[in-house]
């Protein structure tokens, strides 16, 4: 069963298949609740570690005389014995365990570093442990999707690597980006008030760290999964040619905006730029689609009991879509699932004063891309 099937309900509510939880919330082996990036329970004491391919976190007690650590949880993990990624201790905070076959001083996250930000410099520690956060969450969304992400260092071709930097008074720009399978990510998006200052100059509508590495891993995976692949005519047929001078698309974007329409089309004004662009965001969205409905049902939110009348997408919105090794009954009910999830959630930020948490329509054309997306990474899973 894959991590997407685990997610979805038919469209009458019923479950289409038995949930799985992927290691977001689960229990200590005390029974208290304890979530993603914990480093030990606040009840019991026990320290904790997350295991990425399982997706578990698991309650870990060291080994008499060694630096291994055993796994105390039940289930199938329980006696096996495992490595702690050396940040654990470092300003990263990683909780990832590393298995005996790796043999290596680094979890599979930490070691797609190809650089990481000078720690002599006041508050980079601070903005290093949040920009690593985001990028584990990415990190073990991908590994549960089935997506490779074999490090820069082993594969130099086809790797995926990242640069995390913050630039220095009369130095050079850092520009947030991906380029031949290295993302750069500029670290003072880390900076609330940085951030949200960038937001507001771009006439953003959501602006994260964690949004910015689901993006700019799909220009990753658009070379990856779609470039020279019999799925390039189907992305061209959908999205445009990306043989389109992107410098210029980029700066006619900057400079003139997006087109006036571009809501009807697109699934944010910045998709509108660029076919690269447009990929880029609608993948971004599938990831934050897919896992915040996988803990919503982590914990129990049953999405066929919300009170809420949409007007659901079905097998009509997908005619003619070219289709992977997926299920479009699957899909359609994701995405409703979706809508009706994503609209609760924006009604409760406003009851607390907030601004909506998914501030975005989907469409009919960006529903097909979103289909295509899921298609690519049905066939890889």
């Amino acid at each position: 069963m894959s991590y997407f099937d685990q997610l979805v309900q038919r469209s009458d509510g019923s479950q289409l298949f038995d949930y799985h939880p992927n290691g977001h919330v689960q229990r200590c082996q005390c029974g208290q609740t304890v979530f993603f990036d914990n480093q030990f329970c606040l009840r019991c004491g026990s320290a904790l570690a997350y295991h990425p391919e399982q997706g578990k976190l698991c309650s870990i007690e060291q080994e008499p005389n060694s630096d291994k650590w055993v796994i105390r949880s039940n289930g199938p993990l329980a006696g096996q014995s495992f490595s702690l990624c050396q940040h654990r201790q470092s300003a990263a905070q990683c909780n990832w365990l590393i298995s005996k076959e790796e043999n290596a001083p680094y979890c599979v996250a930490c070691a797609l570093n190809l650089t990481i930000p000078d720690l002599s410099i006041a508050t980079n520690a601070d903005y290093w442990l949040t920009t690593e956060q985001a990028k584990r969450r990415l990190i073990a969304q991908l590994t549960m999707l089935g997506l490779p992400t074999v490090s820069k260092n082993l594969d130099s071709k086809q790797g995926l690597g990242f640069k995390l930097l913050r630039p220095i008074p009369d130095g050079p720009a850092v520009l947030t980006g991906h380029m031949d399978g290295v993302i750069t990510l500029n670290i003072e998006e880390a900076d609330p008030a940085h951030r949200e200052s960038v937001r507001q100059n771009m006439h953003e509508p959501y602006r994260t760290m964690l949004g910015h590495f689901r993006h700019e891993s799909g220009h990753y995976y658009w070379d990856r999964l779609v470039m020279d692949t019999p799925w390039l005519p189907v992305f061209r047929d959908l999205f445009g040619d990306e043989r389109l001078d992107y410098k210029q698309a980029l700066e006619t974007h900057y400079y003139q905006g997006p087109p006036v329409d571009w809501f009807h089309t697109f699934i944010s004004s910045y998709a509108a730029s660029h076919p690269w662009e447009d990929w880029a965001e609608t993948w971004a969205h599938y990831l934050h689609m897919t896992d915040t409905l996988n803990v919503a049902l982590d914990f129990g939110i049953r999405l066929d009991t919300l009170k809420l009348h949409i007007d659901e997408f079905d097998a009509s919105h997908l005619q003619g879509c070219p289709r992977g090794n997926d299920d479009q009954e699957v899909f359609l009910a994701f995405i409703n699932r979706w809508v009706q999830l994503s609209s609760v959630l924006n009604v409760l930020a406003r009851s607390m004063g907030q601004a909506d948490i998914y501030p975005f329509v989907l469409t009919t054309p960006s529903l097909r891309k979103l289909y295509l997306v899921h298609s690519i990474v049905a066939d890889v899973g």
